[in-house]
């Protein structure tokens, strides 16, 4: 079962979970608590909304990046306690018309490439410059606590390799592997995923619903 609560159901859920008898563990990764038996193992996952800290931090705010990357298509944002107080949309032409297949996936299966798609690939890399350039301006403006991203595999290293150079590495603790399915990245894309982001969900088995309702206060709106 899926479940989705507030920003301050989140917390008091938060509350109850740590004063509470169950064990549990704070997946910093994942941004979520796993409540577990007694041997161990995981009954319930609580990811938290991202406008809260990790449990063992106590920030009085939490500022964050989200950025999303597919072939051709970015939409990107800086954001303070849920507020978006900056967003660029980048757009490049990267992919082949007749396959609808990105230049960077053609490579891989055909090597060399004639004149159109000299200009595609020309495209892809000013595309990630763009996309670093504004991410460098995030950096140096502001302290980013966390970095939700949804980017595809096959784009992550042109993002890293970019001559003008991402300002956190792809191993850096605060990136926060975005847990949903984006579509073509796009402002108002951006914003229903950042509304995704600004709840809280649980996931458990039906079977584990009594540890539920001992954890949530009957004035707690689950939603």
């Amino acid at each position: 079962m899926n479940q989705f609560i507030s920003k301050e159901a989140s917390l008091q859920l938060l509350r109850n979970i740590e004063s509470s008898s169950f064990p549990f563990v704070y997946d910093y990764e994942k941004h979520r608590m796993l409540i577990m038996d007694e041997q161990g193992n995981d009954l319930i996952y609580f990811r938290l909304p991202i406008v809260l800290p990790p449990p063992s931090q106590a920030e009085d705010q939490v500022n964050y990046v989200i950025l999303l990357v597919q072939s051709g298509n970015c939409a990107m944002g800086y954001f303070e306690n849920g507020l978006n107080l900056d967003h660029k949309v980048f757009r490049s032409y990267m992919v082949r018309k007749k396959q609808g297949k990105s230049q960077i996936k053609h490579l891989k299966t055909k090597g060399k490439s004639r004149a159109g798609s000299r200009v595609r690939l020309g495209e892809t890399v000013e595309f990630f410059e763009n996309i670093n350039e504004r991410l460098q301006e995030y950096f140096e403006e502001h302290e980013i606590n966390r970095i939700a991203m949804s980017c595809s595999k096959i784009l992550i290293p042109y993002l890293f390799n970019s001559k003008v150079s991402t300002p956190f590495d792809k191993r850096d603790d605060r990136i926060f592997k975005i847990p949903k399915h984006v579509h073509t990245p796009i402002y108002e894309v951006m914003m229903d995923v950042h509304k995704f982001l600004l709840k809280g969900e649980l996931v458990y088995e039906a079977v584990h619903q009594a540890i539920i309702d001992e954890l949530v206060d009957e004035d707690m709106k689950l939603r």
